[in-house]
């Protein structure tokens, strides 16, 4: 295999003739033409029409004589799970106002029979609303007292009326579990949020998607992120449930995306309930090695998000529910010698580690647990043990890492959709420090880019647009940290496949490797105009040898 190949027998199934098509492999130029035979790349020419002999009477010709291929992008965090739920789901992410939004469930519920559920697709941001707040349980009560309504903000956070806290059999008594948060009005009653752990209150009595539904929404899902450009997604919290429902999926031929699974441990505080989730896993091993499904690992998380990532110094402002801004700085959701055991079992059954870490006093935390499995298994293969996010993360805690060779997963979409937010919490300067990306990789890292949906737009070249100029909904942010499109687009290829130990078959384009790719209107490498990166859609994209479908739903899942 390689330029022209030399064999007239071989016919190709796709030839794609492009301006240029880049490899990504060092030293070697782009190329004109390329062709697929299968699942994988056969073969590569500098002439245009230099594979023409590939070209057999079943053979589909792309002309792209304008256009850019690149390896299709990895998002290492993302997911993919919250936009297959969110497929039947109430979108309100375009709504500007509280009663907009309001108004869009109120529309739903005209339309659901009473005593159904009606939710809300959990990709806004209420800092993004001009009122900067969360509905609340009375103006949800005053859209429908006949329905269970559900207000999702990210994985973090939801608001419920009082027929849904009713179900859940949540009242103002009601103490939350560990980590968690059941929010009170002025009065002493529920006012309809739910925060971090409390979260499952809600979601272990919603009744479940048919299995049908769920098939539907995960293949929605899938080609709307292929449609995009992506061609694998590490998603970032799958239950062994949502397994089963990928693995359907997968087996009825409905997966555009291939995925990386991450079993979740959230919830999990006790080194025998992960013994028990890992013996659970154990009927799963066969999709250790699969290409298109595969368990990763597994995934903890340490602390929470926007108002509840701890800190090593105090928040400027306090959330509601709370103490004094001076004294707010967020407690951890596990004991660090508990939480090292966990681990350990983990790597000791042969699983990989992601862990959710995005205050810096978390980010410390994270870094001795990892020392000390690192201590107790001194071989283990880098990537055994990710950071997930390191959001806020010091000057020393990246050299250490560094030292301890702990790859990196960052997300600028989530950076871009609530900079806002988190400035009125962390104040400007520390947001302006996250996802320090430039002295990531200035020292050495080994980064990884994603999106880390629903709370950041899981468009492929959004990510590779914020990296390169570091706009957000409240500005340009730390642009010392920028980095250029050719590196942001490393992020979510060569690099990618680095962590998720495939750059031996992805992550570039090269004869033997798995056909995955996007045609992209203008060159991302060279292009002068970053804002042209930010809307920026595939003319074609390629997983696994076939293309996606195009009949995904952009308006539900952006």
């Amino acid at each position: 295999m390689g330029e022209n190949s030399g064999s007239a027998t071989i016919k190709a199934d796709i030839l794609i003739r492009a301006g240029s098509i880049y490899t990504l492999e060092p030293r070697i130029t782009p190329k004109k033409s390329l062709a697929i035979k299968g699942r994988f790349i056969w073969a590569l020419s500098d002439d245009r029409h230099g594979l023409d002999n590939c070209i057999g009477p079943d053979t589909h010709v792309l002309n792209y004589p304008n256009g850019t291929v690149l390896p299709s992008f990895d998002d290492t965090h993302t997911h993919l799970i919250f936009a297959g739920l969110s497929a039947f789901d109430v979108p309100v992410h375009d709504a500007s106002t509280i009663d907009e939004l309001l108004y869009a469930i109120r529309e739903r519920t005209q339309i659901t029979p009473a005593g159904k559920w009606v939710v809300t697709a959990a990709n806004f941001q209420e800092h993004n609303l001009r009122e900067q707040r969360l509905p609340t349980l009375r103006e949800l009560d005053l859209v429908s007292r006949d329905h269970p309504i559900v207000v999702r903000r990210g994985g973090h956070n939801l608001v419920a009326n009082s027929y849904a806290m009713n179900l859940a059999g949540v009242t103002p008594d009601t103490k939350a579990p560990g980590g968690g948060h059941i929010g009170l009005d002025e009065e002493g009653g529920l006012n309809g949020l739910l925060q971090d752990t409390a979260v499952v209150l809600m979601d272990r009595i919603r009744p479940s998607a048919s299995m049908e539904e769920r098939v539907e929404g995960i293949r929605q899902a899938s080609a709307s992120y292929a449609a995009t450009g992506t061609g694998c997604v590490r998603d970032c919290a799958v239950s062994l449930k949502d397994l089963e429902v990928l693995r359907t999926t997968h087996d009825a031929g409905k997966l555009h995306v291939r995925i990386r699974a991450l079993i979740s441990a959230i919830g999990l505080t006790t080194v025998s309930a992960v013994d028990q989730l890992l013996t659970d896993m154990e009927a799963y091993r066969s999709l250790q090695t699969d290409p298109w499904l595969q368990i990763w690992g597994v995934k903890f998380m340490l602390d929470g998000g926007i108002e509840s990532a701890a800190l090593e110094t105090p928040y400027i402002a306090a959330p509601p529910h709370c103490c004094a801004p001076a004294e707010y700085i967020r407690l951890t959701f596990w004991d660090p010698k508990e939480l090292t055991d966990a681990m350990d079992a983990v790597v000791c059954r042969g699983w990989r580690v992601g862990c959710h870490a995005f205050g810096d006093r978390t980010v410390g935390i994270l870094l001795d647990v990892y020392e000390e499995i690192l201590r107790r298994h001194p071989y283990l293969p880098i990537s055994t043990l990710v950071l997930e996010h390191g959001g806020l993360v010091s000057p020393e805690q990246q050299k250490r890492a560094i030292r301890l060779k702990i790859p990196v997963t960052i997300q600028h979409p989530l950076l871009h959709d609530t900079a806002g937010i988190l400035s009125h919490y962390w104040g400007s300067e520390r947001v302006e420090k996250l996802f320090p990306a430039r002295s990531w990789l200035d020292q050495g890292a080994l980064l990884a880019g994603g999106s880390d949906y629903p709370v950041g737009s899981f468009d492929a070249m959004r990510s590779i647009w914020g990296m390169s100029s570091r706009e957000t909904v409240a500005g340009t942010l730390g642009v010392a940290q920028a980095i250029t499109p050719a590196e942001s687009v490393s992020l979510h290829t060569t690099f990618a496949a680095d962590l998720l130990r495939e750059s031996d078959r992805r992550g570039r384009l090269l004869p033997g490797y798995f056909a995955d790719l996007a045609v992209w209107p203008e060159d991302p490498l060279r292009v002068q105009d970053f804002s042209k990166l930010r809307d920026m859609l595939p003319l074609c994209t390629i997983v696994g040898g076939k293309s996606a479908e195009d009949d995904w739903r952009r308006e539900v899942f952006h």
